[in-house]
């Protein structure tokens, strides 16, 4: 799978109106069949800086990088932003998330 986490810095007038300016951009991408997870952070130490962790199936990375709301989305990003983007970008072996050894919570089934 593809594992990628992005920092985004937005200007002071696009902070709080930042998710909605992605908002089609996620649920698009959240629906496209190679997508695993799209899930959107906002830093506790700076609150214009948010943080993008998504995977995709080895196959739909391309594929969500060709599609038209990826485009639109990229084409628009840069109005709301101070720099460009920071990223990571992985093919890691696994497909989803496992639960972390040294932290067993006894009891607990959270499902995410």
């Amino acid at each position: 799978m593809y594992l990628i986490v992005v920092k985004f810095r937005t200007r002071p007038e696009w902070t709080e109106r930042w998710l909605d300016l992605v908002a089609d951009f996620t649920s698009a991408t959240r629906a496209e069949p190679g997508n695993l997870w799209f899930e959107w952070s906002r830093s506790v130490d700076d609150p214009a800086e948010f943080v993008l962790v998504e995977a995709f199936t080895d196959e739909g990375a391309e594929e969500h990088v060709g599609s038209a709301h990826f485009t639109r989305a990229t084409a628009q990003m840069g109005k709301a932003l101070v720099a460009t983007p920071k990223i990571v970008s992985r093919q890691v072996d696994g497909n989803g998330w496992d639960e972390m050894g040294e932290v067993l919570v006894e009891g607990a089934h959270d499902g995410r």
